[in-house]
C-alpha cells in the first residue's frame, strides 16, 4: 500500500493485512485504514486521536502529528493525501485484471443510466456501482477502493465541471467501455461552449481500451467525432435509430413500455420511470449488456425491477396528488427533457410544472431560464409554479403562473390549489433544494 501510494511506510509489519480505506470519520470503523484529506476548511490530521481509539489497522498522514506517536498500527507517511489516495486507486485498479470497467459521464442522465447498467450487468455477476454522487477525485478514487476481487463490473460514474477534470479520472478508472450519455449545456458556466463540454466528456472515449467500445446516442451530435478520438468501437443507441433502438414506445402511467431492436432480435421492455429520455438511458445499459454477452430476455428482466436514485423523475402519491419527482438536480437540457415527459404524460387532472433555478449558467443564466418560460407556455402544461428569486426569470419567459420567493409559501398555496387527480413535476438545480416543497406539501 505504501509503494502504491508513493510513501513509506515508517510503522508496522510490512506483511499485515489492511482493511478499508477511509476518509470519513464519521464512517470509519474497526480494521480501516484512515487517511487524513486536506481540504480549504478542514484538515483530517485534526481527527487523528479520534480515529486511533476505533482500533484502526493504519494511517496514511502527510504530517506526523502528536496524536500518530501513541498509534500502534501501520503509519505510511505521504507528500500529499489527495495525491496519494488517487495513486493508490490508480494501482489498485490494475491489479483488478478480471474487472470489466464502464465508465460514465455525460451532462445528464449519468446516474440513473449508472443504476440501470448496474441492474444489467448483475445478471452476470457482482457490481461495484458508484454510490450516491461520489463521481468527483475523491469519490472516484474511494468507489475504484471498494472494489472486491470477486467484483466482475465495475460501474463507475465520472463527473465534471471545469476543464481537466475528466483525464484524471479516466486515468485512474482505466475503463474496458465508455458510455457518454450526451453532450449538453451543464456546467456551460466554467466551460463556456458545448464544444468544449464534448472536448472534456471526449477524454473519458479517449482512454478507452482499444478493445473496448464506447456507447452514445444516435441523435447526440457530437457522437461521430467522438469515436474519431478512441480506438475503440462506437455503439449507438437511440429511439427508432442506432444499433440498439427502442421502437413502440408507451406511457404505462407508472413508467415506459417498448420494444427493444438489437441485432436481429426484437423482446418488450419497461422501465419503471417515465420519458423518452430515460428509455435512452436505459438502451445504453442494454448496449453494455449485450457486449458482455447477457440475453435481451435477461435484460429486459433486470431492467423492469431496476432501482434509481431518488429525485430522478420518482412517481410519487402525496394525499391523492400525483407528483413526478425530478428534484435532485437541473440544467436546460434536463429541464426541458423533463417538461416534455409532463405534457406527454397521462392524466386525469392538469399538469404542473413546480420549478427552482438551474445552477452553473455564468453569462447564459437570463437567456437560458426565460427561454425556458417559453418552453413551458408552449407545452401542455396547466399550471406553473416557480420558486426563489434566480427562478423568476422562469415565471417572466412563461408570462403566466405563479411565482414564491420561498419553499414554504410554495407549498402552502400547491396545498390549496392541487386536487387529487392532477399530476405535478418537482425540479430544480441541486442548490435550489426543491425536495423541500415536496416535504413541506406532505406537512
Amino acid at each position: 500500500m505504501a509503494e502504491w501510494c508513493g510513501g513509506a511506510l515508517i510503522q508496522g509489519v510490512p506483511s499485515e493485512p489492511l482493511g478499508q480505506v477511509c476518509t470519513d470519520t464519521r464512517k470509519i470503523g474497526q480494521g480501516d485504514v484512515f487517511l487524513a484529506l486536506k481540504g480549504d476548511n478542514f484538515d483530517g490530521h485534526d481527527f487523528v486521536k479520534e480515529v486511533t481509539e476505533r482500533n484502526l489497522s493504519g494511517l496514511i498522514l502527510s504530517s506526523l502529528v502528536l496524536a500518530s506517536e501513541s498509534f500502534e498500527g501501520a503509519v505510511i507517511h505521504v507528500r500529499d493525501t489527495l495525491q496519494a489516495l488517487q495513486s493508490l486507486a490508480k494501482n489498485y485498479r490494475r491489479s483488478l485484471d478480471d474487472l470489466f470497467v464502464v465508465g460514465v459521464t455525460g451532462s445528464n442522465g449519468k446516474t440513473s443510466t449508472k443504476d440501470f447498467l448496474k441492474a444489467v450487468l448483475s445478471a452476470a455477476g457482482p457490481v461495484n456501482a458508484t454510490k450516491g454522487n461520489l463521481n468527483n477525485h475523491i469519490g472516484l478514487p474511494l468507489t475504484v477502493l471498494e472494489s472486491e476481487a470477486t467484483d466482475r463490473f465495475g460501474v463507475w460514474e465520472m463527473g465534471m465541471n471545469h476543464p481537466g477534470e475528466i483525464e484524471p479520472l479516466a486515468d485512474i478508472a482505466a475503463p474496458n467501455a465508455a458510455v457518454i450519455t450526451n453532450i449538453g449545456t451543464a456546467h456551460i458556466e466554467h466551460m463556456k461552449t458545448r464544444e468544449a463540454i464534448a472536448e472534456e466528456k471526449g477524454m473519458l472515449a479517449e482512454f478507452t481500451d482499444a478493445d473496448g467500445f464506447i456507447v452514445m446516442p444516435a441523435a447526440d451530435e457530437y457522437t461521430e467525432s467522438i469515436s474519431g478520438r478512441s480506438r475503440a468501437r462506437m455503439i449507438s443507441v437511440g429511439i427508432g435509430e442506432g444499433d440498439v433502438r427502442a421502437e413502440k414506445l408507451e406511457s404505462t402511467g407508472e413508467g415506459t413500455r417498448f420494444e427493444i431492436a438489437a441485432g436481429g432480435e426484437c423482446i418488450s421492455a419497461e422501465i419503471g420511470v417515465p420519458g423518452g429520455h430515460m428509455v435512452t438511458n436505459a438502451l445504453l445499459a442494454v448496449a453494455v449488456g449485450l457486449e458482455n454477452g447477457i440475453g435481451l430476455d435477461a435484460i429486459a428482466d433486470r431492467l423492469a425491477n431496476a432501482e434509481l436514485t431518488g429525485g430522478r423523475l420518482q412517481r410519487r402519491q402525496v394525499s391523492g396528488v400525483d407528483f413526478l419527482d425530478d428534484s435532485y438536480n437541473a440544467n436546460p437540457d434536463s429541464m426541458r427533457a423533463a417538461l416534455k415527459t409532463l405534457a406527454d404524460s397521462e392524466t386525469s387532472g392538469r399538469r404542473v410544472a413546480v420549478l427552482g433555478f438551474m445552477g452553473e449558467l455564468g453569462e447564459h443564466e437570463e437567456s437560458e431560464h426565460r427561454s425556458l418560460g417559453q418552453t413551458v407556455a408552449a407545452l401542455d402544461v396547466d399550471l406553473l409554479v416557480t420558486v426563489t428569486e434566480r427562478a423568476r426569470l422562469i415565471h417572466e419567459g412563461a408570462d403566466s403562473g405563479e411565482h414564491f420567493d420561498d419553499h414554504e409559501a410554495a407549498a402552502v398555496f400547491l396545498q390549496s390549489e392541487l386536487k387529487p387527480g392532477d399530476l405535478v413535476l418537482v425540479k430544480g438545480s441541486r442548490a435550489a433544494t426543491m425536495e423541500t416543497v415536496l416535504e413541506k406539501f406532505a406537512t
